[in-house]
């Protein structure tokens, strides 16, 4: 099966090098670009796109702008945002707008299409080479998420999958480094979202980190 993906971003030359990687690819392809967000709802009504690699910074209508309006017209196609490593607040309010992930825009193949592949398979995606700036920029501006949960008390072994999950790691890599089914991993991950009270991994894993739980 080949994933189907649309690039937003206003530079040409970034898009431009993202479909070079892609199509050495066989399972994922681009079919369909935007230069900024006021693109976005046409190209999904004419295109067949299963997930969108969305750029913040943009003129016009950026990323998060972008997000609100999938959002408002209740377009289910899961975004992964593309960033650098000095926009973190905006990948929180990226991630708080509906994104399920981020990217670096220097990421090699092998991890683009993982993390594509990750993400439209329905789990949120962290990557590990910006977690700790994410980790700063919750600290910075606790109410950012505003989680208004109290203490969350996990157990041992969830503790342990929430590390590797604020690592990036999907159901299946954690399953294969703990040495447990993926349905056992199913489960402690649906345990952990149900005991901080969200909906996906991402912000459990922000959550975690507001309350101290992750450092």
């Amino acid at each position: 099966m080949t994933i189907n993906v649309m690039l937003v971003d206003d530079q040409m030359l970034v898009r431009e090098g993202i479909k070079s990687l892609l199509r050495l690819s066989d399972s994922v392809q681009v079919v369909a670009e935007a230069s900024d967000g006021s693109q976005v709802l046409a190209q999904i009504a004419t295109h067949d796109v299963d997930l969108i690699l969305l750029d913040l910074s943009m003129p016009n209508v950026d990323g998060i702008a972008t997000l609100k309006l999938l959002r408002q017209a209740q377009v289910a196609t899961p975004v992964i945002i593309l960033t650098t490593f000095d926009d973190h607040q905006l990948v929180l309010e990226g991630l708080a707008a509906g994104a399920k992930g981020y990217l670096l825009k220097d990421v090699s193949l092998d991890t683009l299409c993982d993390s594509i592949k990750t993400v439209y398979a329905g789990n949120t995606l962290v990557q590990p080479a910006i977690t700790e700036r994410l980790i700063s920029g919750v600290k910075a501006q606790s109410d950012t998420f505003g989680y208004q949960g109290g203490a969350v008390e996990l157990s041992k072994k969830e503790m342990e999958v929430l590390r590797l999950m604020a690592c990036g790691y999907s159901n299946k890599e954690i399953s294969e480094a703990l040495f447990k089914s993926e349905g056992t991993i199913k489960n402690h991950v649906s345990s952990i979202l149900s005991k901080f009270g969200v909906r996906d991994r991402t912000r459990a894993v922000l959550a975690a980190i507001e309350i101290g739980i992750l450092s």
